[in-house]
């Protein structure tokens, strides 16, 4: 028996410890972790999950102690129980890295389940000015060179390789709906056994019905409303020899969109600091023609307007009661086109006036319907 052999059953035995004593001391996430094959792969430098299976560096984990492991198992499993392994999308994959990290690394100290190792990323100020989202951290984290690798392990790096899901987007749906189950299952254990805590009972709340992220669903509403704008400047060819010009989808770039700001009283300065962020991550994306901010009260007491070179002043005018109808109103008045129509209100208000024809998006503070329009609640 080679000093190989030995070092790897101690290792393997290692790994077994951790399991062993999540089952006992974290339930919900011990029964996640004995539901995943471990493995070991030099190739990696320190840990990686796909969601199917975890790997680990052997030399990492020789390096860590009993309490460190713990951790790292407990956090390989927290991606694909948050879904990290399957939306990310056109992001940054090590930026994204980062930023699933700062949320795991975030509740597992909470819930002081092992001790994270040095090289893991843990800033309150960093998990809190992303709304303790993955996204939300991600849009505040600076760009990454990714020509060195995903960084895993070092100062300044992810943890470990958060991978992409495996399969079809077909395939991937499906293991997502494996991993609620796996989720409600784990936590009706733990709740058997005592040891659920509030905390991860929130955490399974949001896993199995989660929260709409406002800024992912403003940000996919302006982007179908780009991809959706028509335009005669190039006709569709596929149906000129029918003798038909139809106009051709043109995401190239983005019309015009205004956002209505409402300044009734409601609305406080640091939900429309949150707002004035995210219409400046439009304008930097998305980069529409023109942007209009109106904002108003029960009528529309001002408007500023913005090409794509000027920079962004959002600061609230107003204060009375509230009415929607003079900003469509107003939007006409001005001769505006726009390709889409974002309020941000708390919908306290009967009045919404005719249907436009641009697609109208309310982001709300509070609960509420609206006679047309997608309504997103912010949280």
């Amino acid at each position: 028996m080679t000093t190989a052999t030995l070092d790897m059953k101690k290792l393997t035995t290692k790994l077994a410890k951790a399991k062993t004593a999540l089952i006992l001391e974290h339930p919900f996430v011990g029964t996640i972790a004995l539901s995943m094959p471990f493995e070991f792969d030099e190739s990696i430098k320190t840990a990686a999950t796909n969601g199917k299976r975890i790997k680990f560096n052997p030399e990492f984990v020789d390096s860590l102690t009993d309490e460190e492991v713990k951790f790292l198992v407990a956090h390989e499993c927290f991606h694909p129980m948050l879904e990290h392994n399957f939306r990310r999308g056109g992001r940054q994959s090590r930026r994204w890295n980062m930023a699933a990290d700062y949320v795991i690394n975030k509740l597992l100290t909470d819930e002081s389940i092992g001790r994270m190792p040095k090289v893991g990323l843990h800033n309150d100020a960093i998990y809190n000015a992303g709304h303790g989202t993955s996204e939300g951290i991600y849009n505040i984290l600076p760009e990454q060179d990714e020509s060195g690798g995903s960084g895993a392990g070092e100062p300044g790096g992810p943890l470990d390789d958060c991978e992409d899901g495996d399969g079809s987007p077909a395939e991937q749906q499906q293991q997502q709906a494996e991993w609620k189950v796996k989720v409600a299952q784990a936590a009706q254990a733990a709740k058997m056994m005592g040891k659920m805590t509030a905390n991860m009972q929130r955490l399974v709340d949001e896993v199995l019905q989660p929260k709409v992220d406002w800024r992912e669903v403003m940000q996919k509403f302006l982007v179908k409303a780009r991809t959706d704008q028509r335009s005669f400047a190039r006709f569709n060819r596929r149906f000129i020899a029918q003798g038909l010009y139809l106009p051709s989808v043109s995401g190239e770039q983005m019309g015009e969109v205004c956002f209505a700001v409402d300044c009734s009283g409601s609305i406080d300065q640091k939900t429309v600091n949150q707002f004035a962020s995210e219409i400046k991550r439009v304008k930097e994306d998305l980069m529409p023609e023109r942007i209009h901010v109106l904002y108003f009260d029960s009528e529309v007491s001002h408007v500023e307007s913005y090409e794509q070179h000027d920079d962004l002043d959002i600061k609230p005018h107003g204060g009375g009661g509230t009415d929607f109808a003079p900003v469509f109103d107003k939007i006409v008045e001005l001769g505006i086109n726009p390709v889409a129509i974002v309020f941000l209100t708390d919908l306290c208000c009967n009045s919404f006036g005719d249907q436009p024809d641009a697609p109208v998006l309310w982001v709300t503070t509070d609960p509420g319907t609206a006679p047309f329009g997608e309504v997103v609640e912010m949280n």
